[in-house]
């Protein structure tokens, strides 16, 4: 019995040697492996891998699709059509595919599935889809969870309201009252700087802003707030129904929003500054949200830091 005991410790004390060595070998091997696949040679146009987590380049090149986030029904940036989703965000997906894929088709390498804003974190953190274009405002929160490339757009937060503005609705301060209802939607900044701005206003949410314009449409709402682009393709879509304030009391820089870690990342900031110089960048621009009377700005620099 005693010799049968100590042939078993003998037996469990070198398995436990071989997984610390396996252990050893694998964290040596990540180390390399990040320093190998470092997001500037993505931002390069490089194939960059999956090393540094996420998917990246060249899974998506083996893929043969890039599988896009983006909303349905966001006048100007993204909306469904019986031709396909259009709009700014779709055209920045678009200049994306192109350098990733060679011969490019957008039918064929790109995939586009309705994102909300509350779904659009989750949908990359559980890899439903390979990045976000989608009205996506950075910040420290979401950054958390996510990365993105980018800014490529700054937008500001703004109020939309019936036009002639019954209520005399001038900026932030006067929505900060119980005695008028601003819609926004759920999971956005939108409702977060409203309900920072004006505590003592009263919200009501959904989970898009064409249900916001509704509500307001029909009474239920007298505002509505979000990004002032946003407003302005909802504005430009109502025959004349709902006005902007023109009074934005935030900014909100737009990125692309990749699976933390991902060399898409660092490699769409490369395609950005690349359709910037080109002049894709303004021509997407003044094809989709400048049809609606919008001045095609300079586009903002994008944040390199880690490439």
């Amino acid at each position: 019995m005693q010799r049968t005991r100590s042939m078993r410790l003998v037996a469990l004390m070198a398995t436990v040697a071989l997984i610390a060595v396996a252990c050893g070998d694998d964290d040596t091997g990540g180390e390399t492996d990040t320093d190998t696949d470092s997001g500037t040679e993505a931002t390069d146009g490089g194939d960059g891998g999956d090393a540094a987590g996420g998917a990246g380049v060249e899974a998506l090149r083996e893929a043969g699709v890039m599988r896009v986030g983006i909303k349905y029904d966001q006048p100007l940036f993204g909306v469904n059509t019986p031709g396909g989703v259009v709009g700014f965000d779709a055209e920045i997906a678009k200049l994306i595919g192109e350098r990733v894929f060679d011969d490019f088709d957008p039918e064929t390498h790109i995939e586009f599935t309705e994102a909300v804003s509350a779904n659009r974190e989750p949908f990359l953190e559980n890899d439903q889809v390979d990045i976000v274009a989608a009205t996506y405002t950075i910040n420290d929160e979401r950054d958390e969870v996510v990365d993105f490339a980018g800014p490529y757009y700054v937008a500001g937060q703004d109020i939309m309201v019936p036009s002639g503005n019954p209520e005399g609705i001038e900026g932030i301060d006067d929505l900060n009252t119980p005695d008028l209802k601003t819609c926004s939607v759920d999971g956005s900044t939108s409702i977060q700087n409203f309900e920072e701005q004006a505590p003592d206003g009263e919200s009501i949410t959904f989970d898009t802003y064409s249900k916001c314009a509704e509500a307001m449409a029909d009474g239920r709402a007298d505002a509505v707030t979000t990004d002032n682009v946003i407003l302005i393709g909802l504005i430009d879509e109502s025959d004349g129904a709902y006005e902007l304030v023109d009074n934005p009391f935030t900014e909100e820089p737009y990125g692309i929003g990749v699976q933390e870690g991902s060399d898409l990342r660092c490699f769409i900031n490369g395609v950005l500054e690349e359709i910037y110089e080109s002049g894709e960048w303004a021509e997407a621009y003044e094809s989709t949200v400048g049809t609606a009377g919008s001045a095609t700005p300079e586009p903002p620099a994008v944040d390199n830091e880690g490439c």
